[in-house]
């Protein structure tokens, strides 16, 4: 994963990650909402990743 993200990735997963959790803890469904937001964003980001390699043929 760190040849993937850096080291500056994963400390931006890491910020997520904690920011989400405290969150979660003073309120859970406001949280969790917002784990299910980034993980969509995520998932948009990823597939438009992956079309504009596919377009450069890379992939």
């Amino acid at each position: 994963m760190r040849d993937t993200l850096g080291s500056e990735g994963i400390a931006g997963v890491v910020v997520v990650l904690v920011g989400i959790g405290i969150l979660a803890v003073h309120d859970p469904i406001v949280g969790a909402g917002v784990a299910i937001l980034l993980a969509g964003l995520g998932l948009i980001a990823k597939g438009i990743a992956d079309s504009v390699m596919r377009s450069f043929g890379l992939k």
